[in-house]
């Protein structure tokens, strides 16, 4: 048995695990918040350009509306990342179709919008 001290809401209770072995299955406890479902992302334009995130956040910021006339070099989304916002830029000039909304969540490589 391991002993622990957990806070919750400023309460503290004091609390005993046992360690089980390595091969026994990890059960989520009861109390774990349920996972929200992602929103579906629009159809892509056949044939864009996509903008992909350089690095894991959440999507602060659309500077565009969907249909909008960009030149390449120009923000077209706001990502934060470890508290800080980043400026994600047109990798083309065309017309710009975004396939996340405000407060997605985003990995590596995902895909922000195509332009056209």
């Amino acid at each position: 048995m391991r002993k622990f001290n957990v806070t919750v809401n400023g309460k503290t209770y004091s609390v005993e695990v046992e360690e089980t072995g390595a091969s026994a299955p990890v059960a989520a406890p009861a109390a774990a918040p349920a996972a929200t479902a992602a929103a579906p992302a629009p159809a892509a334009p056949a044939g864009g350009t996509p903008v992909k995130s350089p690095m894991p956040g959440v999507v602060r910021k659309l500077a565009f509306v969907n249909g909008a006339a960009v030149k390449a070099g120009q923000p077209v989304v706001v990502l934060e990342a470890m508290k800080m916002e980043n400026d994600i830029v047109a990798t083309a000039d065309g017309v710009i179709t975004y396939a996340v909304e405000v407060g997605a969540n985003v990995e590596t490589d995902a895909v922000l919008a195509y332009i056209k």
